[in-house]
């Protein structure tokens, strides 16, 4: 059984890479896409009810039998997408009749669809996708402007299955192809000793530094975020290095946690990689990857500065230490070891944004880049050899089950909404809940956007988010760019937002901390998260729209604002600062904060904010310089007697 597993796992990752490279139409085959798609998860379901047990425990079985219960799973859900990828060029266009053994194949389907979606992504997906399937039977009975058409089980049953739209349409096509092919890169550059290098270059670049192993968690988790697609992942891989580190010189556990949590999730939000969710809104979006990695750019910055300002203004105001000398690996010795690590993504970047590739071919030509690199370049005196390739490919297949799941219930819910007709019914309600205004239809979109994403991963949150929610913002008139922008942003802050903040309850096992006081710190250290979505929807200045003395304009002034809202949020500057000099830094950076496209008057607070800033630099500069010239023997005389 064991051998049955691996074997189906490589067949996964093979067939994916095959389909990538576009290897049947090459050799001249020719097939619907859904045919195709079908075949792959014919492979993907049995493997699923083999290795993931009813529990949905993580890392397969161990070494526990397979139940019989599970054979028959795996051998009905695997005949059954193999009867779909025969039958499909005829029975997909007999919707309307529905012949008794389609409806019989779709039900079964679905059926397991469920189940295997509840046991790799968890019941709240599961239950979202069963939800919709009921409300598409129900539309007729919906209240007011929910009311939609209900359509027959049967005819919903048959639908779902067979047509190009649903379970085996858009999102499943994209897992298939795009979301393998990173997988596959992320895992084969982790194997070949990439994690490693870039945790070298973060401790020896910021070691040395005050508050030295958070500003290391901060750069490692940065680069492996963007790959992973994963914040747990994320967490789990950089966090065991990262965290205790920061607890040794002085951060809190719950602090700590939080940092981690925080640089983890922001991994999803930086360009070039992006996690996976980018893919996927490039697809919807109907434009190149590179055009949503350049508007994602300039918010990702500004996260990452506004987090490595406070954990570098709190290093500050505790007198942390950097890192001892001796666990800092000297940067020369670093770049000499692993200077071939970043070649990969060098070409990664120049497929994606110069030669227009698309996506899936990109990844893998940078996976074979990675590979080459890796069979001439040992690590650690050892070269890649065939077996840890195959390895690779059997991690990469094990890996991708709970997305594949995801991708085809995604389908159920488009399919459903799109069907009944609830995803219009839907956008007019959100409308007048919002009050006909963008602010509280913004308002509702970012609480939303949070709720639905609790507890789900990063993928299914956004495709859900972008069938239910964008839509209703794109209605006002908002830029579809910034309005999927908007909602990736408040879905990924779900993993960092109590009370189901998956991100901040890992890092705070690692941290053995109280995981609500981590989530509520997580949420504090995040903060640009919740206020630039905001502002790149009245602004595209920040997605890199417009005129560039604009964008330069905007990105200069909202570093400065980052800063000045910073150093409020962690009342030290050059000192610790009471309650009206944190007010002051505030309203500045709120001034500062504003694009100067965001209303006519944008540009008279930018001003207003610039001069507040200036004069608080001055007034501390000046303080500073007082402290600086009291004597040491006076300034220790002045202090009060304690025995603390």
């Amino acid at each position: 059984m064991r051998k049955l597993v691996n074997t189906l796992a490589v067949a996964l990752t093979l067939g994916a890479i095959a389909l990538a490279a576009d290897v049947p139409r090459r050799v001249g085959i020719s097939l619907y896409t859904e045919q195709y798609l079908a075949a792959l998860t014919a492979v993907a379901m049995p493997l699923l009810f083999l290795y993931v047990p009813a529990s949905g425990a993580r890392g397969g079985r161990g070494g526990a039998a397979v139940p019989w219960y599970d054979i028959v799973f795996a051998a009905v859900s695997c005949a059954g997408m193999i009867y779909i990828a025969y039958n499909f060029p005829a029975l997909s266009e007999l919707v309307s009749a529905r012949p008794w053994d389609g409806l019989i194949v779709a039900g079964i389907i679905i059926v397991l669809v469920l189940e295997g979606l509840r046991r790799t992504a968890g019941p709240i997906l599961t239950a979202v996708a069963a939800m919709f399937f009921l409300l598409a039977l129900i539309g007729g009975l919906l209240p007011g402007e929910l009311q939609a058409k209900s359509i027959p089980f049967s005819r919903l049953t048959y639908y779902l299955v067979w047509d190009s739209t649903a379970s085996l349409g858009l999102p499943l096509k994209i897992v298939s192809s795009v979301v393998v092919m990173f997988t596959l890169f992320g895992i084969t550059l982790f194997k070949s000793g990439g994690s490693a290098f870039f945790t070298d270059v973060a401790m020896a670049l910021m070691g040395r530094y005050r508050g030295g192993p958070a500003k290391i968690a901060i750069v490692g988790s940065s680069l492996f975020g963007t790959i992973s697609g994963s914040t747990v992942s994320n967490v789990l891989t950089t966090g065991v290095v990262t965290i205790p580190m920061m607890k040794r010189i002085g951060y809190k556990p719950h602090v700590a946690g939080a940092i981690e949590a925080c640089a983890s999730t922001g991994g999803q939000l930086m360009p070039p990689v992006m996690g996976i969710a980018a893919f996927i809104m490039a697809e919807f979006l109907q434009v190149s990857y590179a055009e949503v990695a350049l508007a994602a750019l300039i918010p990702a910055i500004l996260f990452y500065i506004a987090l490595f300002i406070q954990v570098d203004l709190e290093a500050a105001r505790n007198h942390m230490a950097p890192l001892d000398k001796s666990e800092i690996p000297p940067i020369g010795k670093v770049l000499k070891a692993g200077w071939y690590f970043p070649i990969p993504f060098v070409v990664l970047i120049y497929a994606l944004f110069w030669m227009n590739y698309e996506a899936e071919t990109a990844g893998l030509l940078a996976t074979a880049v990675v590979l080459v690199l890796a069979v001439i370049f040992p690590v650690a005196g050892k070269r890649i050899n065939l077996h840890d390739v195959y390895e690779i490919l059997r991690e990469t297949g094990v890996t991708v089950l709970d997305l594949f799941m995801i991708g085809m219930a995604a389908g159920i819910i488009i399919g459903s909404l799109n069907y009944a007709g609830i995803g219009f019914s839907l956008t007019l309600s959100l409308l007048h809940l919002g009050g006909g205004t963008l602010i509280g239809l913004l308002l509702l979109a970012a609480l939303a956007s949070i709720i639905l994403g609790m507890g789900m991963p990063t993928v299914g949150v956004y495709i859900l988010l972008a069938t239910l929610i964008a839509p209703a913002l794109i209605e006002m008139k908002i830029e579809p760019m910034a309005a999927h922008l908007f909602i990736l942003y408040f879905g990924c802050l779900s993993m960092i937002t109590p009370p189901v903040c998956i991100g901040a309850f890992a890092a705070a096992n690692i941290a053995g901390a109280d995981p609500m006081r981590t989530g509520y710190t997580s949420m504090a250290l995040g903060w640009t998260c919740f206020v630039i979505p905001f502002l790149f929807v009245f602004s595209n200045t920040l997605l890199m729209r417009g005129s560039a003395i604009m964008i330069v304009i905007d990105f200069a002034t909202a570093i400065a604002a980052v800063w000045l809202i910073s150093v409020a949020i962690m009342a030290y500057a050059t000192r610790p600062l009471g309650l009206v000099d944190r007010g002051l830094y505030f309203i500045a950076g709120v001034c500062l904060m504003m694009p100067v496209g965001m209303f006519e008057t944008a540009r008279w607070f930018n001003i207003a904010g610039a001069c507040l800033g200036v004069g608080l630099l001055i007034w501390e500069r000046t303080t500073r310089r007082a402290r600086d010239s009291i004597p040491a023997h006076a300034a220790t005389a002045s202090l009060p007697r304690t025995d603390t």
